[in-house]
């Protein structure tokens, strides 16, 4: 039933992804150099790698940079509220979630699902412990415990896994069904977005 409901959900978002599509391309295109879509190597469940797609929020060079931006987070992610990588229509993209909506093809084919926890980075999961690797039992999530509590206002790594690890006591298909409405909620309100 979940994966019913996650390729569902990925139809209808990919179709709305196709509408936004255009607009949101020739903005980034206006406003900096480089692709229109952004991809990078994440871990799914069980630690499993995959490439995780997004519309680009940041200029094209933002990861040789990121060594010169201060990590305002605690633990094992990286956050700068006032991030000078992040483009001018990035912000508009972060704030309203659209640069999200490309993650529905990767909930499609099976990598995530519409809910579950935070895909982290290669780097971020070379230095997780026994605890955090928990967190990894189940697919990761479009949204989350994590998402619908705070979004970008969650600056403690500690917290998004207690979250994560929450869900995962939670879980059933009436859960997954009131985070991803509380989800269209919060976004639109723009509550907690970077």
């Amino acid at each position: 039933m979940k994966r019913f409901i996650d390729v569902l959900g990925a139809i209808v978002g990919l179709f709305i992804t196709t509408l936004v599509f255009v607009p949101i391309a020739i903005a980034i295109k206006f406003d900096s150099r480089g692709p229109i879509l952004y991809s990078q190597t994440r871990c799914g469940l069980l630690g499993k790698p995959f490439r995780i797609w997004k519309f680009r929020s940041m200029y094209s060079d933002a990861e040789q940079k990121k060594h010169l931006v201060e990590n305002q987070a605690k633990g094992h992610i990286f956050k700068n509220e006032q991030d000078p990588r992040i483009t001018r229509v990035g912000r508009f993209l972060r704030k309203t979630s659209l640069d999200e909506f490309p993650q529905f093809w990767n909930v499609l084919i099976g990598d995530m699902s519409i809910v579950g926890t935070r895909p982290p980075t290669l780097d971020e999961v070379e230095n997780y412990n026994e605890r955090h690797w928990l967190r990894l039992r189940v697919k990761p999530g479009i949204t989350g415990e994590w998402q619908v509590n705070g979004r970008s206002l969650v600056n403690d790594f500690e917290e998004i896994v207690s979250f994560d690890l929450e869900y995962q006591k939670k879980w059933s298909i009436y859960y997954d069904l009131n985070l991803i409405f509380k989800t269209i909620k919060v976004v639109f309100h723009c509550k907690g977005a970077q």
